[in-house]
């Protein structure tokens, strides 16, 4: 039995929440060990912190690290009674990539959960079979109903509206290194099937420097079920991909027969560490996370740029708290705040 077929589908991100799940980072050289170590402690509990503020915040880690994490999440200001701790094993913090997706039934409002093979993009950075056991420990944890998705599927590669549509790009749902067996049919029944989705919207590819070789969350995102909104640049780097995502995204209908709302949101202006792995870091304003009542924002030590997202988010989430959070350090990695959340319905 699929979770479709059991009635269940992926509420969009603006619903009601239970809590947000994050996985915290791991005493591990490869990500933000040694010096960085206790930075990212703290960057990760002011993130916490800033959750806690709207909701409950669910935090997979190694059960010996527990108090050093609520410790850290103390001096942040974090609401106590909003933090819960699992003692779960991961291997790296991409919680929205290797954690599981909630689903909901509409008829009966029970929440379970999908579970989708994870193999860190593409194969790219081993180990992952910790990270990849995450959403069966959760289901334990919570004692709810699992569903397997049948394929391999990033959280941050896909983006619902609500209306039975979801956007994703060919470079990554179609990118042999994750199900070279797959045919683009194969793969839209299989989403269809685990996430209660009627119709496919694929974008073609996603700005420079992204390890996941193309995620939604850095391109666009649905405000609601008829907005978009959608990141452009004026470099080189990015402008001819992000005039194609345009070009197709005001080519796509809403459920309701019309065109969708394409708003555009600048990127920040490039964000480089001489010497780096990516010699242009995936910075992206729509790669933030909606919570009850708020918005956490992305930002970059952009003060004008920065300014200017945050403005334009507010306008579009004018009821929701909009929290801006310096993710410079963060995005060395890789990603920023949606990519390391995901939150659980309601």
């Amino acid at each position: 039995m699929t979770a479709a077929s059991a009635g269940f589908m992926m509420p969009p991100e603006w619903s009601p929440q239970e809590a947000v799940w994050l996985s915290w980072p791991v005493d591990d050289p490869r990500h933000w060990g040694g010096a960085k170590r206790e930075m990212m402690w703290a960057k990760f509990a002011e993130i916490a912190a800033a959750i806690t503020r709207f909701e409950i915040v669910r935090i997979n880690a190694l059960g010996r690290d527990h108090l050093g994490i609520l410790s850290a999440c103390n001096r942040a200001k974090a609401v106590p009674e909003r933090l819960q701790l699992f003692d779960h094993a991961h291997d790296d913090v991409w919680c929205r990539d290797h954690g599981p997706i909630f689903v909901k039934n509409s008829n009966t409002g029970e929440v379970a959960l999908t579970d989708w093979e994870f193999n860190a993009w593409g194969g790219k950075f081993p180990p992952w079979n910790l990270d990849n056991s995450i959403p069966s420990q959760i289901a334990a944890a919570l004692g709810k109903r699992l569903f397997q998705g049948g394929m391999i599927l990033e959280g941050g590669a896909i983006e619902i509206n609500g209306a039975g549509q979801l956007l994703t790009t060919e470079a990554v749902m179609l990118n042999p290194n994750r199900n070279q067996h797959l045919s683009r049919a194969d793969t839209e029944q299989l989403l269809r099937d685990g996430l209660g989705v009627s119709e496919i919207l694929w974008l073609r590819q996603g700005i420079q420097g992204d390890d996941t070789d193309g995620h939604i969350d850095d391109l666009a995102r649905f405000i609601d079920p008829q907005t978009i909104l959608a990141c452009v640049d004026a470099s080189a780097a990015n402008r001819q991909i992000l005039d194609e995502n345009l070009g197709r995204l005001r080519g796509f209908l809403g459920s309701n027969g019309r065109a969708f709302d394409v708003l555009e949101i600048p990127l920040p202006e490039a964000c480089e560490v001489p010497g780096w792995r990516l010699p242009v870091l995936p910075a992206s304003y729509v790669n933030f996370l909606i919570v009850n009542g708020g918005v956490l924002v992305p930002t970059f030590q952009q003060k004008k740029n920065d300014d200017r997202a945050l403005g334009m988010i507010s306008e579009l989430f004018h009821d929701r708290e909009v929290i801006g959070i310096d993710c410079l350090d963060l995005v060395e990695e890789g990603g920023t705040l949606h990519c390391i959340s995901q939150q659980q319905p309601a």
